[in-house]
């Protein structure tokens, strides 16, 4: 080779290793494989295993875990339940002030550590104004000692509530804090008459909400607050009988940060009295809950809000459906405008597949048969209603399973004459029980545990948690397959006030629910448990070179 060629080949070696520390100094390697992954987690970046082809005599390191910072917990909590002015055009609903005896509170607890510190926390608006301190942020955060753990709680009650409100605590030893929240309602006049709950939710961007209706008489609101810093940019899929409806309105919908946008569905999707609801958020997460009331001529119906339950899945489970006398309710059903004055299950089918859904329902007894046989089949894309017509009074869960992914929710009806108030509820899918699921109570009112054990065997384990701050002792249940137990709550534990319950399952899968009612009257509401807390979370990751 000659001096000239030697001196090109050695300026091409050059320009090319030149070009490789570049492309490297950028963090972008290419190779036959793969590349390299770079995992980010609360600002910091970590180098996952290089994908390049390992050279001869290369080592590979240990996998390791490497820690997930927490972040804050959220709980965002809808505003009172109000009257919808106006007419339907457009989507953006106009509200009324509700009667003179309309009543709200808003319930959170705060858990501490096994070690006993409670995370610093508080109630502000959707905008991060401070309306109430739960808990000062500590100084130090002490290790948890050998035995069992210690705990703590902050309290918080604000009534009356005017206004969404966000419930916020720390993070502490870089694990979620425990928080649980809830908005409670409650008139006995005008027309939104009846008893309304809602879980304070995490704000997220997918949602699920079934059991809306804005057949006449029905108002059905869609509430989506956004207490980030981040727009965030709304698409509404809805679902009726006859399958998806396209609504050109449903699409685009801009929610600033720090504020509400209220929907009319019935703008969207007009008598429909089987309508889902998939909530998709772009941007900023939002936390969306549908205010739905009955008015049958005179007459209240009901209100309540419509939470978000389990995402689609091939198996779908609901407690607290309480179900009363079947000969009334089957009297009350016949007449004119009360065909939904029943307890149902309702079904959304998301995909083009239709699906095959069997139902099992079980009570304090075992397995209740149901008369329709407990097979119902809904088209892709579309909704569907079994009524839960005939079976004798008392709580259940319900079981739902099929081949193809679905969504469900259950309804729950009070009130035996027509000429009188009745109220309904919904008590949204929920996941599996496990540990430590905190759950806020209202401070009044019939309070009760519902817990259903579709299959085996489990133990469910509550601790209540009272106004002073204190978790009291904890009562094992244990429960038998097929079977829902109902546990009437106390308004006091020792000489405080109960605040919330500290819930935890094992065993078999166990569901639950918290069932709200008022002595004497028809009203009635219904939560799923929500879950649990997130612990401290770790990737693995691993080195090599």
């Amino acid at each position: 080779m000659s001096d000239d060629q030697k001196q090109a080949v050695d300026e091409k070696t050059s320009r090319s290793s030149s070009k490789g520390s570049r492309s490297s100094n950028k963090g972008v390697i290419t190779g036959v494989l793969s590349a390299v992954v770079i995992l980010a987690a609360g600002g910091g970046a970590v180098a996952a295993t290089s994908m390049m082809p390992e050279p001869s005599g290369g080592t590979a390191m240990d996998i390791r875990q490497a820690d997930v910072p927490a972040g804050r917990a959220l709980g965002v909590c809808p505003e009172p339940a109000r009257l919808v002015n106006g007419t339907v055009v457009g989507t953006d609903a106009e509200f009324s002030p509700v009667s003179t005896t309309a009543t709200s509170a808003l319930n959170a607890v705060v858990l501490s550590n096994p070690a006993g510190t409670i995370p610093g926390s508080k109630v502000t608006s959707l905008r991060g104004d401070a309306v109430a301190e739960i808990a000062k942020a500590p100084t130090s955060t002490p290790t948890p000692t050998a035995g069992p753990p210690v705990l703590a709680a902050g309290i918080a009650s604000i009534s009356p509530v005017t206004s969404p409100a966000v419930v916020g605590a720390d993070p502490l030893g870089n694990e979620q804090a425990s928080l649980a929240a809830n908005l409670s309602y409650s008139a006995t006049d005008g027309d939104l008459r009846g008893l309304a709950s809602a879980q304070c939710q995490p704000p997220g961007n997918d949602a699920w909400l079934l059991g809306a209706n804005t057949a006449v008489g029905r108002t059905a609101v869609l509430n989506l607050s956004n207490a980030s810093e981040t727009p965030a940019t709304v698409n509404l899929d809805l679902f009726g009988y006859k399958g998806q409806i396209l609504a050109p309105g449903a699409r685009g919908l801009l929610v600033a940060p720090g504020t509400t946008r209220s929907v009319n569905l019935a703008g969207l999707a007009p008598g429909e009295s089987q309508l889902a609801v998939h909530v998709r958020s772009t941007g900023g997460p939002v936390a969306g809950t549908i205010q739905q009331s009955v008015l049958r001529g005179l007459a209240p119906g009901g209100v309540e809000y419509l939470s978000p339950g389990s995402g689609p899945s091939n198996l779908q489970v609901m407690s607290g459906i309480d179900i009363q006398d079947p000969a009334a309710t089957k009297a009350l059903a016949s007449k004119s405008g009360f065909a939904d004055a029943v307890p149902a299950l309702q079904i959304a089918v998301p995909g083009s597949t239709d699906a095959v859904v069997q139902v099992s329902l079980y009570g304090a007894n075992g397995e209740r048969k149901i008369p329709s046989g407990g097979v119902v089949t809904v088209k892709g894309g579309s909704v569907a209603t079994l009524n839960l017509e005939g079976i004798p009074a008392g709580t259940y869960t319900v079981s739902a399973s099929s081949d193809v992914a679905f969504v469900a929710s259950s309804r729950i009806t009070r009130g035996a004459k027509a000429e009188e108030a009745t109220d309904f509820a919904w008590s949204p899918s929920s996941a599996r029980l496990g540990s430590q699921h905190l759950v806020a109570i209202p401070r009044d009112g019939q309070r009760f545990l519902s817990f259903g054990v579709p299959e085996g065997r489990g133990t469910v384990t509550y601790a209540p948690v009272t106004t002073d701050g204190k978790v009291g002792k904890a009562v094992d249940v244990d429960m038998s397959g097929g079977t829902t137990s109902l546990i009437e709550l106390p308004a006091k534990s020792g000489d405080a006030l109960v605040a919330g319950y500290v819930v935890s399952a094992s065993g078999d899968p166990i569901y639950g629910a918290l069932v709200l009612g008022k002595q004497g009257r028809p009203d009635v509401s219904v939560m799923a448990i929500q879950d649990a807390a997130a612990g401290l979370e770790k990737v693995p990751v691993a080195v090599g070179y």
